[in-house]
């Protein structure tokens, strides 16, 4: 695993300087959500509020994201992808995905069925089934 964390790692740096493994984390749910509150992004991984600006504002500075007014209400600033930040979260994803497809290209079809279940499984985590 600690492998896998560090190739993951690498890998999202080699893409752009500034977009470490957590970073590209952070855009993927910011463009699954449609932009989200600083806060939110704390609370759903589970990171420190100190931890998650100091992301937020690498990623602002290297205009990856943006900060709007919650149109509900606004005294609240909603994170939002920029272009760019769309742009190199479709470069790394693409890549990522272009070097798991090398890497796993002479697997067996039930090697493959089996990794999957068991990543699905192991981000389940306890007590979850993965299935849903």
């Amino acid at each position: 695993m600690t492998i896998f964390a560090r190739r993951a790692r690498a890998s999202a740096g080699r893409m752009h300087p500034e977009l470490s493994l957590v970073s590209y984390t952070l855009l993927g749910h910011l463009e699954e959500q449609g932009g989200c509150r600083a806060t939110d992004l704390a609370a759903h991984y589970a990171l420190d509020k100190s931890t998650v600006s100091r992301q937020v504002a690498a990623l602002e500075r290297a205009d990856l994201i943006e900060r709007r007014l919650d149109p509900e209400d606004h005294r609240v600033q909603v994170l939002h992808l920029t272009d760019a930040g769309r742009a190199i979260l479709d470069q790394v994803t693409r890549s990522r995905r272009a070097a798991f497809r090398e890497r796993l290209t002479d697997w067996p079809e039930e090697d493959l069925v089996r990794f999957a279940a068991y990543l699905e499984r192991y981000n389940a985590g306890p007590g979850e089934t993965g299935s849903d």
